[in-house]
């Protein structure tokens, strides 16, 4: 029998043992279960800045975790190798939530690494929410910080769950267009109240790469920053530079004045704009 994922916009119809869209989960014996749950591809101290989070405690490190799987389909990601693929990844390792908050903890305490907690990010976390859920609990209960870092593209009933467990989160707001976010395989709908209902619980920052010729347009950085400005001006934007990846490898990076007038315009609007991925030298 067809059983329907509720997690995203999606919605797969999948006939037992088949996997979604996202890869990450499954029809299983007449229920659908996470089947990354656990299985970890990327870990890594960070610099909060990386996330980006620039405005939640600048200058500390955060425990990055990464699985496989996503319900978008960008083709210029980054992480494509863990994001685009199913369980068959090389190099995943099974590790528990118990396992994951002790290990944040360990870094905390005994490391002295200046990590304030775990940073859900690489691949889409939100399509193995479960872990995330059940992770972050447990980090919460050694007085540490969830950070998740997500497309937005998930039901409101996902992130209700996540909610009273999570202290700040960077979404991707990719463009303003429905149209672009069609061409991602996303919903720019879905994203904005996801975004609308994430501002009211916790810190939130956004962030828009900015792709030539896809959506870097003047008008819709104006349109996209009054949107956000309506939810509350101080949410921080980081516009952020394209450079070739994947399946984009036949495209120019980001002109930087480009990026410097798209910021100026969310300036008018919202009062912390920031230019990322822009080598100085």
């Amino acid at each position: 029998m067809k059983i329907i994922c509720q997690v995203c916009m999606h919605h797969c119809a999948l006939e037992p043992g088949q996997t979604g869209l996202c890869r990450a989960r499954k029809n299983e014996g007449g229920e659908i279960i996470c089947e990354n749950y656990g299985w970890i591809t990327a870990l890594a101290l960070d610099p909060i800045e990386k996330k980006p989070l620039y405005d939640f405690h600048p200058g500390s490190r955060v425990l990055s975790v990464g699985s496989f799987g996503c319900n978008l389909r960008c083709p210029f990601c980054q992480n494509h190798e863990i994001s685009m693929t199913g369980r068959s990844v090389s190099g995943a390792e099974y590790v528990s939530p118990e396992e994951l908050a002790r290990m944040a903890l360990t870094w905390k305490e005994e490391k002295k690494a200046g990590n304030i907690g775990v940073a859900y990010t690489y691949n889409e976390p939100l399509v193995g929410w479960e872990f995330v859920r059940d992770t972050a609990r447990l980090v919460r209960k050694y007085g540490m910080r969830n950070i998740l870092v997500t497309n937005g593209t998930a039901s409101l009933a996902v992130l209700e769950e996540l909610l009273p467990w999570i202290d700040a989160m960077n979404i991707d707001l990719k463009g303003f267009r429905e149209a672009y976010y069609r061409k991602l395989g996303g919903d720019l709908e879905t994203v904005r109240a996801f975004i609308a209902r994430a501002v009211e619980s916790c810190h939130v920052e956004l962030t828009t790469l900015i792709v030539p010729g896809e959506n870097d347009a003047p008008e819709d950085m104006e349109a996209q920053a009054k949107w956000i400005a309506g939810l509350r001006p101080s949410i921080p934007l980081h516009i952020t530079r394209f450079f070739p990846r994947y399946q984009m490898l036949d495209k120019e990076a980001t002109d930087v004045d480009q990026l410097y007038r798209l910021a100026g315009i969310a300036g008018k609007y919202l009062e912390k704009v920031y230019v990322g991925n822009v080598k100085l030298f």
